[in-house]
């Protein structure tokens, strides 16, 4: 059955010093049916010769939906371009109940469109509410790509560089910094070569419990860290790290003056039209609005209630505590994988080719990104996991064959990787 869409193109009202301009722009009100199993774009030219995007996708959607876009200074021309969305749900969830999984979700990207696209289970374990299309889920250390990301983007602005020193962002905490981080620069933070340790120990609860801001409990990290020498001297050895990505975000928000969480969304994920994205877990304590994670071991699945003990410490933000929906997370791979194959958007070629190209000696770990190369990819691969431990998030990206895919599952125990690594074997011999 198809549904009518609408998008509209309203008055734009402007307010210069003071005074409301109440100039009167032409509106363009656009109807076209579409099937719900179908990729939809609004597109724009002023020539009709070419073509690009404006706002985010519309996948499987069948309300009503409505677009607010600025009205144009020069003469525009719009269409809507579809193409169709295989439903990977029955695939799913043949795979959900061989692995006895609360939930899994995925979407398979092509020349910058989703192809492919299912979700099925539920969101809390042995209930019955079912997860549906829009549903966020917690995306872990896929943060630390988009941490990076956003140091693109501030180098690109000149307000950052990717070789300023921490010593630099912070003189004050000069004479209490053990010399050993003083050559720890944000390039080597964000590749895990800046001498961050992997395991925090005890620091770890005294951050859980800091009644700070996220920024606050950052900033206590850094001061705790750079008092004792770095667990390795810095640009000499990998090691992955949190704590390392949370010191970059401390020095991101020191040269902007902006928190992580609102630079990032401000700088990345408005851009790119991520509309859906939160910090932390994703359900509202005591309710099943959204997923749930879980825990456990063989067949064992037990739902951890929505909360502070729930995910990470909010001042590890940017090493892994973004949540967003589907088809927001396979907007933001869509753009890496575009970048990868050198069509760059929001950033340039050159802060793409960084991003993606492994760092010598460094366990193929660029910034935020494993890359590595497979034969069934035709040569490179950019991947990452994440996990809060309660829900697990697989990405892989083919630039060569013009693919990637997202794979989430709100469960983060013993076999996650395994099932989400099943399902992008299965998208490889279904797409590839």
């Amino acid at each position: 059955m198809k549904t009518p869409f609408r998008l509209f193109l309203w008055i734009l009202l402007l307010s210069r010093a003071g005074a409301v301009d109440l100039s009167l722009r032409p509106a363009v009100e656009l109807e076209f049916p579409a099937a719900s199993s179908q990729f939809l774009q609004l597109e724009a030219s002023s020539d009709l010769s070419q073509w690009k995007p404006v706002g985010p996708w519309v996948v499987r959607q069948t309300n009503l939906v409505t677009q607010l876009l600025p009205s144009p200074d020069a003469a525009q021309f719009y269409r809507v371009a579809s193409g169709e969305v295989r439903n990977l749900d029955t695939i799913l969830e043949g795979i959900r109940n061989a692995r006895t999984l609360p939930a899994l979700a995925c979407a398979v990207i092509r020349s910058n469109r989703i192809v492919g696209f299912g979700v099925t289970g539920v969101r809390k374990w042995g209930l019955t509410q079912r997860v549906e299309a829009t549903d966020r889920w917690h995306h872990g250390s896929l943060t630390k790509s988009m941490t990076a990301t956003l140091a693109a983007i501030l180098v690109e602005e000149g307000k950052i560089q990717w070789t300023t020193k921490l010593v630099d962002v912070f003189p004050e905490k000069a004479a209490a910094m053990n010399d050993g981080w003083k050559t720890t620069t944000l390039e080597l933070l964000l590749a895990n070569r800046g001498g961050a340790p992997e395991d925090l120990g005890a620091l770890w609860t005294q951050l859980w419990n800091h009644e700070g801001t996220p920024q606050e409990q950052r900033m206590f990290l850094l001061d705790q860290l750079i008092a004792k020498p770095p667990k390795r001297t810095p640009n000499t050895a990998y090691e992955y790290s949190n704590a390392g990505f949370s010191i970059a975000g401390s020095m991101l928000e020191r040269v902007t003056g902006t928190p992580w969480e609102q630079l990032i969304t401000e700088k990345l994920f408005a851009p790119l039209g991520m509309t859906s994205v939160g910090f932390g877990v994703p359900a509202t304590p005591r309710h099943i609005d959204q997923p749930w994670g879980h825990i456990g071991s063989g067949t064992t699945r037990t739902p951890m209630a929505p909360g502070k003990d729930a995910d990470n410490p909010p001042g590890i933000g940017p090493a892994g505590t973004v949540h967003c929906n589907l088809v927001d997370m396979a907007r933001y791979v869509a753009f890496h994988l575009a970048g990868a194959r050198g069509q760059a958007e929001l950033i340039s070629q050159a802060s793409f080719n960084k991003l993606h190209t492994a760092v010598p000696n460094n366990s193929d770990y660029s910034q935020g990104w494993y890359v590595s190369t497979r034969p069934w990819a035709n040569g490179k691969t950019i991947a990452h996991s994440g996990s809060n431990l309660q829900w697990f998030t697989n990405v892989w990206i083919a630039p060569g064959k013009d693919w990637a895919c997202v794979v989430l599952t709100n469960f983060g125990g013993t076999g996650a990787f395994e099932a989400t690594d099943a399902v992008v074997g299965r998208m490889i011999q279904e797409f590839l």
